[in-house]
C-alpha cells in the first residue's frame, strides 16, 4: 500500500472512495463531513436524521455522489462519542473504513485525518494512527486461494486543508505505515499453513529481513545448539523431521553514540506447529496451533519495524523455533532436559513446550548484557481464561519500571496488556523431586503465573518481562473484541514493541 499526505480539499480528490467521519450523538456533521454533505445536497444529514447511521465507533455507511464529486463513493465512519475519543479510536475508525473500502473493491481512497480537526488530536500522532489503522484494516491473506482476490487497496491519500500541518502529518504517516506494514508481515507469517511455515521457512524470512533492511542475521542449526547446550529446545524438537532453528536477528543503529548503548532484546516463542506431543491436544484445538509461533512473528516484525523507524537503540531478536510433534523420537513425560544455563527440567507435560524454547533463549540473551529482555509467547490457555479472548495480553515482571514502560506502550499502540502477579509461591509449585524444576505444575490453576515463574529461572542478570499473548495473537469469528480486518492472525506485539522502542529514550 502507498500512503501519502495531500494538502487540499477532500471534496476535490479523485478516488474510488472518500472517507469522512461523524461523532455519535451529534445531529449535524462538522468539518469536511459538513462540506461534503453540502455538496451532496444534505444526503449525510438525512442519513443521520433517519437513524440509519448513529456514528458508533467503527460503524460505516456508503453513499453514492452521482457525479457531485470526482470520487465514486463516500464512506462515512463513526468515531464514537466525542467525550471518549482518543488516538486509538481514530485508529479503529481508520481500520473500519479501510475494511469497508476493501470489501467494496476500492483500489484507492482519500480520507480525512480522523481527530486532527474537531477531535483535537496532535496532527503527527493522528496521521500516524490513521495510516497504521488503514494498513491493518485493509489486510487480507489470500495467498492460497486458487481464484485469487483482486480487492486490494493500493493507494491511500490523507487529505488536510491546513498547510501548516502537512509536514507533521507526513512524518506521522510514514511511522504509521511502517508499523502497520510490519504488523501485517507478522500476520502473514502466522497465517501461513504449518507445512509451509516450518523452522527453516522462519529462518529464511529472517535472512530476507536482514538483507532488505541492513540487519545482521545468524541461524544456529542443531549441531551448533547442541554444542552450546540448548537441551531444552532440542528436547522439544527431537520428535520432528523438521530441524529446529535458533534465529538471531540484530539491528544496530548507525555510527552514533547511541550505538554503544546496551541493546533491548526481544525473545519470541516459535513453535511452528504444536500437537502437544505425547500430552496430545484435542482434535478441536489442533488446527489453530499453527499460530503457536505468534511471539516469534511479532519479534521478527518488531525488529523490522525498529530498522524502518530508525530507532536509536540497538534491538536484538532471538527466535527459538521448532515443531512439537509425536513420534518414536519425541520427548516424554518424566524425561529430564538440561537447559543452556545448566538447570535441569523434569518434563511433566509435553504440551508445556514453549517455555522450554524460551528457557534456552532467555539464557542466551544474557551474553548481550542487555538493557532489558522482553519475551512474547502464545504460552497458556490460562491467560485466555484470565483475560478473555481478545481482551488483553498478560504481563509478568518483578521490574516495576519495565512494567510501566510496557503499559504505557500498550496505551499508545492500542495493544492492550494487563499486569498479573509473579508470586514466589508460583515458583514453589514448580519444584521437582528429580530435577531443579518441572515444566508444569500439573493443573490449570494459576497456569499463566506458574509459567512466568518457570521463565524467571532462566532470565537472570537483567531486567526482564514476560508477555503472554495467547489471548490476542489469533482472532476467531464471533469474539467480542474484533480484529482489524479479517479473523486469523492479528500481529499482536509488533505495535506494542514499536511504541515501546520509540519511547525508550524519552
Amino acid at each position: 500500500m502507498n500512503i501519502t499526505v495531500t494538502q487540499g480539499d477532500l471534496i476535490e480528490q479523485s478516488a474510488a472512495a472518500l472517507i469522512v467521519n461523524h461523532f455519535e450523538g451529534l445531529q449535524s456533521p462538522g468539518g469536511a463531513t459538513r462540506s461534503l454533505d453540502a455538496k451532496l445536497n444534505g444526503a449525510i444529514r438525512a442519513l443521520i436524521a433517519s437513524g440509519d447511521f448513529k456514528g458508533k465507533l467503527g460503524e460505516t455507511a456508503v453513499l453514492y455522489p452521482h457525479g457531485e464529486t470526482l470520487s465514486t463513493r463516500v464512506i462515512l465512519v463513526g468515531l464514537g462519542r466525542s467525550d471518549e475519543f482518543s488516538l486509538d479510536k481514530a485508529r479503529q475508525a481508520a481500520g473500519a473504513a479501510a475494511s469497508r473500502a476493501v470489501a467494496l473493491g476500492c483500489r484507492s481512497m482519500a480520507t480525512v485525518v480522523h481527530g486532527a480537526g474537531r477531535g483535537g488530536l496532535d496532527a503527527q500522532a493522528a496521521a500516524r494512527v490513521v495510516a497504521e489503522g488503514t494498513e491493518l484494516g485493509a489486510y487480507q491473506f489470500n495467498e492460497y486461494k486458487s481464484k485469487g482476490d483482486s480487492k486490494i487497496l493500493a493507494t491511500v491519500s490523507l487529505v488536510e486543508l491546513d498547510e501548516s500541518k502537512i509536514e507533521a502529518m507526513q512524518t506521522g504517516a510514514r511511522e504509521g505505515e511502517a508499523v502497520g506494514e510490519c504488523a501485517n508481515f507478522a500476520r502473514d507469517l502466522v497465517n501461513q499453513p504449518p507445512n509451509i511455515c516450518t523452522p527453516s521457512y522462519m529462518a529464511a524470512k529472517a535472512e530476507q529481513i536482514a538483507a532488505a533492511f541492513g540487519l545482521t542475521c545468524k541461524v544456529l542449526d542443531t549441531p551448533a545448539m547442541r554444542e552450546l547446550g540448548m537441551g531444552a529446545l532440542l528436547g522439544v524438537a527431537q520428535g520432528s523431521s523438521e530441524s529446529p532453528k535458533f534465529i538471531i536477528l540484530e539491528y544496530w543503529p548507525g555510527a552514533t553514540a547511541m550505538s554503544d548503548l546496551a541493546p533491548i532484546v526481544l525473545v519470541g516463542k516459535g513453535v511452528t506447529f504444536d500437537t502437544g506431543g505425547y500430552s496430545l491436544k484435542t482434535a478441536a484445538d489442533m488446527p489453530e496451533m499453527k499460530s503457536d509461533m505468534g511471539g516469534a512473528a511479532a519479534v521478527m516484525g518488531a525488529v523490522r519495524a525498529a530498522a524502518m523507524l530508525n530507532i536509536p537503540r540497538p534491538v536484538v531478536g532471538l527466535v527459538p523455533t521448532a515443531e512439537n510433534m509425536v513420534s518414536g523420537g519425541s520427548y516424554r513425560p518424566s524425561d529430564v532436559l538440561t537447559a543452556l544455563n545448566g538447570k535441569t527440567i523434569e518434563i511433566t507435560n509435553t504440551d508445556a513446550e514453549g517455555r522450554l524454547l524460551l528457557a534456552d533463549a532467555l539464557a542466551y540473551a544474557k551474553r548481550y548484557n542487555p538493557e532489558a529482555v522482553i519475551d512474547m509467547a502464545t504460552l497458556t490457555g490460562a491467560a485466555m481464561i484470565a483475560l478473555g479472548r481478545g481482551g488483553a495480553a498478560a504481563v509478568f515482571s518483578d521490574n516495576e519500571r519495565l512494567v510501566q514502560r510496557i503499559l504505557a506502550a500498550g496505551e499508545v499502540s492500542g495493544e492492550r496488556v494487563w499486569p498479573l502477579p509473579l508470586y514466589p509461591d508460583y515458583r514453589d509449585w514448580m519444584n521437582s523431586d528429580v530435577a531443579d524444576l518441572k515444566n508444569s505444575a500439573g493443573d490449570r490453576f494459576a497456569g499463566t503465573g506458574v509459567s512466568a515463574a518457570f521463565l524467571k529461572e532462566f532470565a537472570e542478570g537483567y531486567p526482564w518481562a514476560h508477555i503472554d499473548i495467547a489471548p490476542m495473537a489469533f482472532a476467531i469469528k464471533g469474539q467480542m473484541v474484533k480484529p482489524y480486518g479479517p479473523t486469523g492472525a492479528t500481529g499482536f506485539g509488533v505495535r506494542l514493541t514499536a511504541a515501546l522502542l520509540r519511547a525508550w529514550e524519552s
